[in-house]
C-alpha cells in the first residue's frame, strides 16, 4: 500500500488564516495544496485528484454543499472523503453535508493534534479500502477468467473428437464479436446487442458443439456422407448439449453464462424459415445467439478442409451464405455479413488449421 506521506491532502477554504493552520498541522507527514474557492477546488480535483478533501462549507461562489454534490455524482470522485470545516454554531448542519456523503467534520477553531489525527485515521481507511476493492477487482477478473478458459477448456476438448477442426472454436468466436460489433448499431438490434451481451456470446461459442461429445465416432468421423439415420443421430448434439449445459446451471449458479451457452447449442441449427433443427424455430423466435452462430458455423465450415472435401473460397463460400439469406440465415445479419465479408476472411486466414485454406482464401 501507498505510504501515508506520498498521499495528497486538499485544504479548500477562503479564509488564509484558516489555510495556514492547517497547511502547518499536515504539511511535514501529506503532500498538501490549497483552493481558495469552490471553482478552484473543482479544477484542481479534475487535473489531479487527491487522497482527501478538507473543505470550508460556508465560502463565496459555490459552497462546500454544492462542491460535495458534485464530488459525489462522478464516478471519477465520488470515493473521495471528504472532511468538512465548520465553526462550532454550523454544527446543526452537520446532517446536511453526512447526507451529502462526507465523512467526518472538523470544528473551528482547529486544533492540530485533532486534525492530524482525523485526517491520518481517515486515509488509512481509505487506503484499506482501496485495497480490499482492488484485492476484490482482481479476484472477480480471476473468476471470469477462469470461466472464459474453462469454456475453452471443455469446447476444445468436443473438437478433439474431430482434429481437423482445431481453430473452430478460435474463428467462430471471433467471426461472431465482428459480426455483432456491426449488428448492435442498427436499430432492430439496438435492445438485445450491447459491449456486455456480446462478450458474454463471444465467451459462450466454444461450447455450441459440446453435444458432439455423445456422438458415436462411427459417425462423428466418418468421411463420406451421412445415411438419414446417421444425420438424425448427428442432429441430436444440439440437444444433448442444451441438456448437459442446462444441467450444469442447476448444480452451479454461474448466471448468464451456461444459459447462455446452452441457448447456443440449441440453436445454432436452426433456419430462419423454419425448416432447421432440432425444433423447428423460425425467424426472431431463433434467439439472436443462435441466428449468429448459424452463419458463423456454416462460413467456417465452407472454408475449412475435411476428410470428406476441400475448402471452398472466399468467394464461393459468400455465395453460399447470400443464396441463404431469408432461408436459412437472417436477412439483416446476411446484409451485414456481406457488407464485411472482408473480416470474416481475415479471421479464417489468421486462424487457418491448413496452408490448403489459407492458400484457398487467398484466391
Amino acid at each position: 500500500m501507498t505510504d501515508l506521506s506520498q498521499m495528497r491532502v486538499l485544504v479548500v477554504d477562503d479564509v488564509e488564516t484558516n489555510v495556514d493552520i492547517l497547511v502547518e498541522a499536515l504539511g511535514d507527514d501529506y503532500r498538501v495544496s490549497v483552493a481558495m474557492d469552490g471553482e478552484s477546488a473543482l479544477e484542481i480535483i479534475e487535473e489531479d485528484p487527491p487522497d482527501i478533501i478538507l473543505m470550508d462549507i460556508m465560502m463565496p461562489g459555490i459552497d462546500g454543499y454544492q462542491v460535495c454534490e458534485r464530488l459525489k455524482s462522478k464516478t471519477a470522485t465520488r470515493d473521495i472523503p471528504v472532511v468538512f470545516l465548520t465553526a462550532l454554531s454550523e454544527e446543526d448542519n452537520e446532517a446536511r453535508g453526512l447526507a451529502l456523503g462526507a465523512v467526518d467534520y472538523i470544528t473551528k477553531p482547529f486544533r492540530a493534534a485533532i486534525v492530524k489525527a482525523r485526517v491520518k485515521n481517515h486515509l488509512e481507511l481509505k487506503q484499506h479500502k482501496d485495497h480490499l476493492e482492488n484485492l476484490v477487482e482482481k479476484r472477480t477478473r480471476e473468476v471470469f477468467l477462469t470461466q472464459e478458459i474453462s469454456m475453452e477448456c471443455i469446447g476444445t476438448l468436443a473438437e478433439f473428437r474431430d482434429p481437423e477442426t482445431g481453430g473452430h472454436i478460435k474463428r467462430t468466436q471471433h467471426y461472431i464479436k465482428a459480426l455483432a460489433d456491426k449488428l448492435k448499431t442498427l436499430p432492430q438490434f439496438r435492445k438485445i446487442l450491447n459491449e456486455e451481451t456480446i462478450d458474454l456470446i463471444y465467451k459462450c461459442a466454444p461450447l455450441h458443439d459440446i453435444g458432439k461429445v455423445a456422438i458415436p465416432d462411427i459417425i462423428l468421423k466418418k468421411p463420406g456422407k451421412l445415411t438419414k439415420e446417421e444425420f438424425d443421430v448427428m442432429k441430436t448434439h444440439a440437444t444433448h448439449g442444451y441438456k448437459v449445459l442446462l444441467s450444469g446451471k442447476t448444480r452451479l449458479d454461474t448466471g448468464a453464462y451456461l444459459k447462455c451457452a446452452a441457448t447456443i447449442a440449441l440453436t445454432h441449427h436452426e433456419k430462419w424459415d423454419g425448416s432447421g433443427y432440432p425444433r423447428g424455430l423460425s425467424g426472431n423466435n431463433i434467439p439472436v445467439e443462435g441466428r449468429l452462430m448459424a452463419i458463423a458455423d456454416v462460413y467456417d465450415a465452407l472454408v475449412s478442409k475435411r476428410v470428406y472435401k476441400s475448402p471452398l473460397t472466399h468467394s464461393q463460400a459468400m455465395a453460399i451464405i447470400l443464396e441463404g439469406k431469408g432461408k436459412h440465415f437472417d436477412p439483416d445479419m446476411v446484409d451485414v455479413f456481406k457488407r464485411h465479408a472482408e473480416t470474416f476472411r481475415a479471421i479464417a486466414i489468421e486462424f487457418a488449421d491448413h496452408d490448403d485454406e489459407i492458400k484457398t482464401l487467398q484466391c
